[in-house]
């Protein structure tokens, strides 16, 4: 696959590809989202672990009047650095599925994601 990588490397990416292909078409927008997400919530992982502070409160970035699913979800990642995000990956991965799968409108499923971000914002100030 791509030269001076590790062989383990090279059997996952074979196995990922192998999955990606046998998916229907709308399997393969969910699991192009999903790995995006799964990007994006790495990056700023790293984002936070190179900074000393996280914030307290979130940072204020303005919603577009336009924005993907997957945009959305970064923007959010951004802007709530403090909230851990392993502990709502599996209520983001409902919403986008929701979206993807189910066809609910972006701006429906951002708007939950939206809540969602915050409430768990709440809870950690509530602990």
């Amino acid at each position: 696959m791509f030269p001076g990588m590790p062989v383990q490397a090279n059997k996952q990416e074979r196995k990922l590809v192998k999955v990606f292909k046998s998916l229907n078409s709308a399997d393969k927008e969910t699991l192009i989202a999903f790995s995006e997400f799964l990007q994006s919530r790495s990056s700023s992982l790293n984002d936070i672990e190179s900074t000393s502070e996280v914030p307290d409160k979130p940072l204020v970035i303005e919603r577009p009047e336009t924005e993907s699913v997957v945009a959305a979800i970064k923007r959010l990642t951004a802007t709530y650095p403090m909230v851990n995000k392993d502990d709502i990956l599996h209520p983001i991965s409902n919403l986008m599925t929701s979206h993807i799968m189910q066809g609910k409108k972006a701006k429906d499923v951002i708007d939950e994601l939206e809540q969602l971000f915050d409430d768990e914002y709440l809870k950690l100030n509530n602990t």
